[in-house]
């Protein structure tokens, strides 16, 4: 069997190295693309290198960001262009394989196995073209897996190529710790520093069935990607993975203070949840919530509902619920994600107890689409529920509107 040859290509600083090409008098400063403070979005989203040295982090708040770097340039994002300069990349990557697989905006893997010329020879011409054709920079990691290919390309940067090889891998990857890894996680990480795992190498040395034992089948799956066994495919450049949720966030400008007010704020986003569930032609069999308080401290529940449904209203009815029965309310709410999960399609059957009510389940599904058109027809404020008549503490829904095949944010 021939050895496989994967490239793993991450943009450089992406949105500020964008920001820069669009603004040639950004180059060589220290620039950030920070959310806005007065929307309380003001948190570092990237920074470019220079900032980076400087101390400021992804995540940070901008006035953190500042404290770090006093000369920083704070910009607001513009995430048309990233998706243009995101597009003008893959359009380069496809000058050499149809096999290009997105993980994100910035980065992309790439099998070239078929390709006549070397993984390293076509790793370097990729280099130069971004940078001679798009302005930017990128650090490619050349493997015979996914796995190793991303390592290789975190870790040299920017404007780099790193080669691991079934010959040299233990000796470049082993000695690195755990959270480099692909998929291993913090909370992952923590568990395995408690059993005394701390590299890679350690990770590849124990024995799958205690990982098995302790992690379950992911425990398994992070030994065979130490162990250099990673055999997931590079995805057709065509494929596009089904969604397993769709959930709507928002970031409200006045903290939520009260169960009526978040009910508020959980209807207005789940109107967007079930028109796009009828888009897709999806129902969901369970709610997720998830809550960011004014401490900025994280919470998530989710539940089973009795039947699958695209119904805006059912969907809300459950995610209040998990509010009503788990939220603590120590801590004001900052921050609301409704999401409807484990999806499935339409024209699957779907079983239902002899008491479901199916004329009322058919007036609602008639009424829903004839809101759907509405909205199409004359804009999505023409008609909404009157429980969210005043909105003056919530801002519109134009910030984030999250398709998660994994946690995925667009």
């Amino acid at each position: 069997m021939n050895i496989r040859a994967i490239l793993h290509s991450d943009a450089n600083c992406f949105y500020a190295s964008v920001e820069t090409v669009l603004e040639p008098s950004l180059r060589g400063k220290a620039v950030a693309v920070c959310g806005s403070t007065e929307e309380r979005h003001g948190i570092v989203l990237a920074k470019s290198e220079l900032a980076k040295r400087a101390g400021v982090k992804t995540g940070m708040a901008n006035w953190q960001a500042k404290q770090c770097c006093p000369n920083l340039i704070i910009v607001p994002p513009q995430y048309d262009y990233y998706l243009k300069f995101s597009k003008y990349l893959h359009g380069i990557y496809k000058r050499y394989t149809d096999q290009v697989e997105p993980f994100g905006m910035d980065e992309c893997w790439l099998d070239v196995t078929d390709s006549p010329k070397e993984a390293t020879i076509i790793a370097e011409e990729i280099r130069q073209a971004a940078k001679d054709e798009l302005g930017l920079t990128v650090s490619i990691g050349v493997s015979f897996n996914k796995i190793f290919a991303k390592l290789g390309s975190d870790m040299k940067k920017p404007d780099a190529i790193t080669q691991i090889t079934v010959e040299d891998f233990k000796e470049k990857v082993w000695s690195l710790p755990c959270s480099d890894l692909l998929y291993c996680g913090r909370a992952t990480t923590a568990k395995l520093s408690h059993i005394g795992v701390r590299t890679i190498g350690d990770l590849a040395k124990l024995p799958p069935d205690l990982l098995q034992r302790k992690f379950g089948k992911n425990g398994v799956q992070l030994w065979r990607y130490a162990n250099g066994l990673d055999t997931s495919r590079v995805a057709h450049q065509d494929y596009t993975a089904p969604a397993k949720s769709v959930g709507h966030g928002i970031t409200c400008k006045a903290d939520v203070e009260n169960e009526d007010e978040a009910h508020k704020v959980i209807v207005s986003l789940s109107q967007d949840i079930g028109y796009k569930l009828r888009l897709m032609n999806q129902r969901a069999k369970g709610v997720a919530l998830y809550v960011r308080d004014n401490q900025l401290l994280g919470y998530g529940w989710q539940a089973v509902l009795p039947v699958a449904t695209q119904d805006e209203a059912t969907i809300a009815n459950m995610a209040y619920r998990l509010l009503q029965d788990k939220y603590p309310w120590r801590y004001h709410i900052r921050q609301l994600t409704v999401s409807a999960i484990n999806l499935e399609c339409t024209d699957v059957p779907t079983q239902t107890s002899m008491f479901y009510d199916y004329e009322g389940h058919e007036r609602k599904s008639r009424l829903n689409h004839t809101i759907d058109e509405i909205r199409n027809k004359f804009g999505k404020s023409s008609i909404f529920p009157a429980l969210i008549l005043d909105e003056s503490r919530m801002p519109r829904h134009a910030d984030r509107d999250i398709i998660m095949p994994g946690y995925m944010y667009q």
